[in-house]
């Protein structure tokens, strides 16, 4: 087995860590869905919508984005670039698109051709999104927890970033934001994707390099929290404005310099290594080889075809796919119920226009914290611990029936309190869930197997949201005899309802935990035991 390092057939540009920071890159412009309130006005006004309309599109905008088996299927058949580039494609013909209607180059379109538009564009974002991790898992096997993390972090802060591009150069010009985000993830992505490549190495020391990319991520993360408490708080000047964006472009300019960091010191282990076994050429491949039996989930004493050679049917099959999914439903619906329904929870207990924009703001960094938090912890405890990774599933959904049992409370700072809660806990499921499923699942069809799983998440999102929320506010502002409802009652018995919601998905994932307990004992950690053994790096393409 030939080393990687060759300098004639590698280069600093071709590696999982030039990959990584790739990634990152393409995840931080990714995140247009989480500005829909910026440009939804001038959809409204220019395409004469009412309300109910544009929640119509709304909810077009939510299921593009949530249903990605169309990427997974492409990605399994397909190099990266190609779903990078579907992905591309989809973004700038919906956005484009829109942005053509609203500036009037295009006759106003029907309404339901412009929920394709939007169904276009937010589907653009599956593709991204599963191109980025599912090659991280593939380069970061070990360390899948921890890869999935800073992806979807970076994904989660990519809202915000976007925000201060718009309150930095766009301020007010909503149908120009249009037309950024038909270009910036485009040409991101269409610059980037020759890099995004699956490597399989086996490194010692991959861990310190990824701590620096979560490093990075956390500083990024506080960085982007003081600015938008800062910016709600205060009247700034246009320079502030551009020079908090300068920083924040230096801070996301930082991956190049850990990818390299990184190359030059594995480049560096290696000649170490090469002078002390000259004998190098000589050994047996170091990946190491799976043992037959790893391949199944042992589960209660039984053992069930599971592990790597999963496909979607298969894993569809099984009880511990739809406990995933049931788990998914109650925290990524309850936690997209509150985010969407935030603005009228906080006129109803009469919090101020300037408290209501810092907690919406506000929700990409506590959303950004449980995605990355959950992949970084749930990974240390399984290594270090042997902790399986179901169990943070079932303490996030217990924490989150918390969460929604404070904000249904209506205390003074409930709201505060409670949004921090359930925001942490709705994006810890981003990590967790792709995690686990490579877990249980294997890699082969990673991506088609947890977008499957992720379109749970609009499912829960429109019981909770129409069905509950919005049925039990509309019946109490009736009783009153308004259009709008104000007092706690016009929210409580919804988010009790959410927590119980919550609370039986905590039940589920407890059967989860104790169905994979034992797969995770005697398949998962045998794995990474084995794998600790492999010291040399060894690159397939």
């Amino acid at each position: 087995m030939e080393s990687d390092y060759n300098p004639s057939r590698k280069s600093l540009f071709k590696n999982k860590w030039v990959t990584t920071a790739a990634s990152v890159w393409i995840q931080c412009t990714s995140g247009s869905l989480y500005t829909f309130s910026i440009y939804s006005p001038i959809l409204k006004s220019t395409q004469n919508y009412n309300q109910s309309t544009l929640d119509t599109i709304s909810v077009f905008k939510d299921l593009g984005a949530n249903f990605g088996l169309l990427a997974g299927l492409l990605y399994s058949s397909a190099a990266p670039w190609v779903v990078l580039l579907a992905g591309a494609a989809q973004c700038f013909l919906g956005y484009f698109l829109m942005w053509l209607a609203v500036t009037g180059a295009l006759p106003p379109p029907p309404v339901a051709v412009m929920c394709l538009y939007m169904l276009l564009a937010a589907h653009a974002s599956t593709f991204f999104n599963t191109a980025n991790v599912v090659t991280g898992v593939h380069n970061f096997p070990n360390y899948s927890g921890t890869i999935v993390g800073i992806m979807k972090g970076f994904l989660g802060l990519s809202g915000a970033i976007l925000i201060q591009v718009y309150e930095t150069i766009f301020k007010d010009k909503h149908s120009s934001y249009l037309l950024l985000l038909s270009l910036l993830p485009t040409i991101t992505s269409l610059l980037l994707m020759g890099f995004v490549k699956i490597y399989k190495t086996n490194q010692e020391d991959e861990k310190k390099h990824l701590n620096d990319f979560s490093c990075l991520a956390v500083i990024i993360a506080a960085y982007l929290a003081v600015v938008i408490i800062i910016q709600n708080i205060l009247k700034l000047k246009l320079s502030v404005y551009v020079f908090t964006f300068i920083v924040l472009i230096l801070l996301l300019v930082s991956p190049v310099f850990i990818a390299i960091k990184a190359q030059r010191y594995k480049s560096y282990k290696l000649v170490k290594s090469l002078l002390e076994h000259n004998q190098f050429a000589n050994e047996r491949d170091p990946l190491v080889e799976q043992d037959p039996g790893e391949n199944r989930e042992i589960s209660n004493g039984t053992e069930t075809n599971s592990g790597e050679d999963l496909n979607l049917l298969q894993a569809m099959g099984t009880l511990s796919f739809w406990c995933l999914f049931f788990t998914t439903a109650c925290a990524m619906g309850s936690g997209l119920a509150t985010v969407n329904n935030m603005s009228q929870i906080g006129e109803s207990l009469g919090y101020t226009s300037l408290e209501i924009n810092t907690l919406v703001s506000l929700w990409s960094i506590w959303n950004f914290l449980g995605r990355f938090g959950a992949g970084y912890i749930s990974e240390y405890f399984l290594h270090v611990k042997g902790c399986p990774r179901p169990l943070f599933i079932v303490i996030t959904l217990a924490v989150m029936s918390i969460g929604h049992a404070v904000i249904a409370s209506g205390l003074p700072g409930a709201l505060y309190a409670g949004s921090v809660v359930v925001g942490v806990c709705y994006g810890s499921q981003w990590s967790l869930m792709p995690t686990i499923a490579s877990d249980i699942f294997g890699k082969l069809h990673l991506g088609t197997i947890f977008n499957t799983v992720t379109i749970a998440g609009p499912i829960g999102s429109y019981l909770l949201s129409v069905r509950v929320v919005g049925y039990i506010y509309d019946k109490e502002a009736a009783f009153i005899g308004k259009s709008t409802c104000s007092g706690s009652r016009c929210f409580m018995l919804a988010f009790i309802i959410m927590g119980c919601v919550t609370f039986s998905g905590f039940l589920v994932a407890l059967v989860l935990f104790f169905r994979t307990r034992n797969f995770y004992k005697h398949v998962v950690l045998r794995r990474l035991l084995s794998s600790r053994r492999s010291r040399l790096t060894v690159d397939i393409e």
